[in-house]
């Protein structure tokens, strides 16, 4: 098997964890043990649905030095483009998945002197990892987790084993009644803040942060994107020859792989760089959280993952 390779996954055991949320373990599909993951990292499992083939990246919440199983927790969302619904619908104990192997767009810093984890919902994924690991290191850090009130019992147990002598809150109240700028302001120097959620309470994080004069450096979020489906349009491949329609709920880099052409992506969630395309005729609808608003404003490149056409065309250097 080569260092690239995608592994070949069991599914161990799937839990319930409340209506809408599942933990999902898997097991080396042949025995042996699973590489090392980063803590903060994430796989993309490749699902079969008859003719349909869909990708979708996972934040791995079981510990780094585990490596006899990964476990990861699923939501299942209304408007689900397949992904979520199927795991949650039609994957069962013994089904085997292709998984590829774990990365990391969201590591812990090692020169911080504290770690302020912010949460929103599913947002707790990747910190879940990250406390195992913070624990081995005898790293200082705070958590806050944003919930639903019906859903406050739920991540209260997840974080139940970590919450003996360290500030580990869940706040069932919703962001309106959470004092971020309060709880940035009163934080030591060398501290570094970590958010993963909602897009809204990444901006209000990054944002607030930023006008309390946190350098940037010190500011992380972990986006798998928000992308919502749009209008349908067509993209033309130029280098392939080829042309492709997007529809609704379909991503363009979903569309591309669709028509067998080989586009790079690594999160599938705007947030890595690695899909970034060039443009070379149309408008692009930006949806990512990793472009500048220059490279956005000046519209010569479209990262495929996330981020569509505002018209019926787009003509790509692909």
């Amino acid at each position: 098997m080569t260092a690239g390779a995608p592994l070949q996954v069991r599914v161990r055991d799937i839990v319930e964890l409340a209506p809408s949320l599942k933990r999902f373990s898997f097991e080396p599909a042949h025995g042996g043990l699973f590489p090392t993951p980063p803590a903060g990292g994430h796989v993309m499992l490749t699902l079969r649905d008859g003719a349909r083939v869909m990708k979708n990246a996972y934040s791995l919440v079981s510990p780094p030095m585990e490596r006899a199983r990964y476990d990861i927790i699923v939501r299942l969302v209304a408007q689900s483009r397949g992904g979520s619904d199927f795991l949650h619908r039609k994957v069962t104990p013994g089904d085997v998945l292709e998984m590829a192997r774990p990365v990391s767009l969201f590591p812990l810093a090692s020169s911080a002197k504290k770690h302020l984890l912010i949460g929103g919902g599913i947002g707790i994924t990747p910190l879940l990892s990250f406390l195992p690991e913070m624990k081995a290191r005898g790293a200082r850090f705070e958590l806050h987790q944003l919930a639903t009130g019906e859903e406050v019992p739920v991540f209260e147990r997840l974080l139940a084993p970590y919450a003996t002598g360290e500030e580990i809150r869940v706040h069932g109240g919703g962001r309106a009644a959470f004092d971020l700028a309060g709880l940035l302001s009163r934080q030591p120097l060398g501290t570094h803040v970590y958010v993963c959620g909602p897009h809204a309470l990444m901006d209000a994080v990054t944002g607030t942060a930023a006008a309390l004069g946190w350098p940037r450096g010190k500011i992380h979020k972990e986006s798998f994107g928000g992308a919502t489906g749009g209008l349908p349009f067509r993209a033309v491949l130029r280098r392939s020859g080829i042309e492709v329609e997007v529809g609704e709920t379909l991503t363009l880099l979903e569309a591309i792989e669709a028509a067998g052409v080989a586009a790079p992506c690594l999160c599938r969630g705007g947030a890595c760089g690695e899909c970034v395309t060039p443009v070379i005729e149309g408008e692009v609808d930006h949806r990512d959280d990793f472009l500048s608003a220059e490279e956005k404003a000046g519209g010569k490149v479209v990262m495929t993952c996330v981020s569509r056409a505002r018209g019926p065309r787009l003509v790509l250097d692909l």
